[in-house]
């Protein structure tokens, strides 16, 4: 029995020994990635809940579902933004995604829209941009647009960009918040579809007049663009550009802000109606983010 219990006694010791000895280094890899941001500009379907956007050749949290028409559009201090355009990261690569109707029904939810692959490169960001309609195989038709989001520091000043998601050219004008849209159109003909080259402004609060191309009565209510939080300015309990990041817009130097034009809804479709979607808007998100006041401990 005292033999026994000897032993025992030494297990217990070799192994409390073993457990104490020193810690391991395990490797995990450092994962390249890029943003990615999926924007639903389809106005005729979307299923009951929208569209999904996933990737397909690996598993990864970057999928982005149940994104309705707009991305979910929402109005705050007369600024339209919507809420479902956010950069993810997904790894770089070629990757193949894949973008799904949103459906209970198993049958519409297995419906893909779009299968494609593109090559993502590590620390740049990117729009998916699903637009036109799904029921149309004119000019119109649906169509997948892949954009590198390349934009220039736009060092103290803005850069402003606008999206024409719309199947008809539009003139827009940028302007002051305080003051009346120009003569001239700040950007001339932006194609049905198609997006226009950054202009850069000095810092303020900005408005967008939209008018047909060639001009005319404005589309809709001129539309106040992201204001942001500048470097400096206390959110939340912390001092904006060094304990924490700010929000992106037309006030503060260093951002780029797109205004995105959308269509109104095919009446008796599945994407959103009635309201704001009756007719076309605007709503804005943001391309570029201030690099912080200071990039160390402060």
């Amino acid at each position: 029995m005292r033999r026994i219990l000897q032993l025992t006694m030494l297990c217990a010791v070799t192994g409390a020994q073993s457990a104490c000895s020193r810690d391991k280094t395990i490797s995990t890899e450092n994962i390249p990635t890029a943003g990615v941001r999926f924007i639903n500009a389809v106005p005729d379907t979307g299923a009951a809940f929208g569209l999904d956007f996933r990737f397909v050749d690996l598993p990864e949290s970057n999928a982005q579902f149940r994104v309705t028409f707009r991305n979910t559009p929402t109005t705050a201090s007369g600024v339209t933004g919507s809420t479902q355009v956010q950069y993810k990261n997904a790894r770089a690569g070629a990757r193949h995604f894949r973008i799904f109707l949103d459906d209970t029904i198993s049958a519409i939810a297995s419906t893909v829209l779009k299968d494609s692959t593109v090559n993502f490169e590590a620390g740049k960001n990117y729009t998916v941009l699903l637009w036109g309609r799904a029921r149309s195989t004119g000019a119109d038709r649906m169509q997948l647009r892949i954009i590198e989001e390349s934009v220039g520091d736009p060092g103290t000043q803005v850069a402003l960009r606008v999206i024409n998601a719309t199947g008809a050219p539009v003139d827009v004008r940028q302007y002051l918040a305080t003051g009346t849209p120009p003569a001239a159109a700040t950007w001339a003909n932006v194609p049905a579809y198609g997006v226009s080259s950054y202009v850069t402004v000095a810092p303020a609060q900005i408005r967008y007049n939209v008018q047909p191309a060639g001009g005319g009565t404005a589309l809709f209510a001129d539309g106040l663009a992201l204001i942001g939080n500048p470097n400096g300015t206390q959110v939340g309990g912390c001092t904006v550009g060094v304990d924490c990041e700010g929000a992106p817009g037309t006030t503060v130097p260093g951002s780029a802000i797109t205004a995105i034009i959308f269509p109104a809804s095919v009446t008796g479709s599945k994407a959103p109606q009635g309201g704001v979607f009756a007719t076309a808007q605007l709503s804005f998100m943001w391309d570029r983010r201030a690099a912080r006041a200071c990039t160390t401990l402060c």
